[in-house]
Formats: structure tokens, C-alpha cells, sequence
């Protein structure tokens, strides 16, 4: 048993045949035992300590904080005209700001 692959684009929903052939190709290979080579050695408990632990520091790393801000109303409309999830875009917005210092010379001149 190998990879299962299957092209969707984005708005698209896989077709019913689709949907069963790779739900056969699952039940087929949830039949099979996992074997581990030298390539892919099973995980020690440490590695997955390890690996918890990684995981536990991005996702510190990838935590939003809620600020406040004062920001005309005009703005502020455009922003929500996008719908929802605005406020990521705006977040975005303000790292790429931040991320490319001659924005802000230029902002601040």
C-alpha cells in the first residue's frame, strides 16, 4: 500500500467515486501493520517528549494577544468590507509594516 493521492481545488468537493475509492484504499490499508525500517525508526518516548515540547513552543510562538487600538472609521470599514476574518488581515498588514523597516520611514516622514 502506498500514498493515496487525490487532486481538489480550492471551492471544489471530490466527487462520490472519488470519495469511495479512497475510503476502500484506507479500509484496505488500516488491514496492513505499520513497518518500520531503518529509514523510519519507530519513535522513542524521549522523541516524543521532544517533539511535545517543540510543538508546545511554536504554538506559544503562534499566540495572538488581544490590544486596543484607536484607528479612524474609515479604515476601520474598509477592513471589516473584507468580511469576516479582517482582523487577521489587519495583523498581517501591521507584520508586514513591521517586517519591511521603510514602510515605517517612509510612514513617519
Amino acid at each position: 500500500m502506498g500514498i493515496i493521492k487525490s487532486t481538489v481545488r480550492a471551492g471544489q468537493k471530490p466527487s462520490k467515486e472519488e470519495m469511495k475509492r479512497i475510503k476502500a484504499e484506507l479500509k484496505e490499508a488500516a488491514k496492513h501493520p505499520i513497518v518500520y525500517t531503518a529509514d523510519c525508526p519507530e519513535s522513542t518516548p524521549e522523541a516524543l517528549k521532544e517533539f511535545a515540547l517543540q510543538r508546545a513552543e511554536m504554538n506559544r510562538q503562534k499566540r495572538r494577544l488581544t490590544v486596543t487600538i484607536r484607528i479612524q472609521p474609515d479604515i476601520l470599514n474598509k477592513y471589516k468590507s473584507l468580511g469576516n476574518g479582517y482582523t487577521g488581515i489587519m495583523a498581517d498588514v501591521l507584520k508586514y509594516a513591521v517586517d519591511n523597516p521603510g514602510i515605517l520611514t517612509k510612514a513617519t516622514k
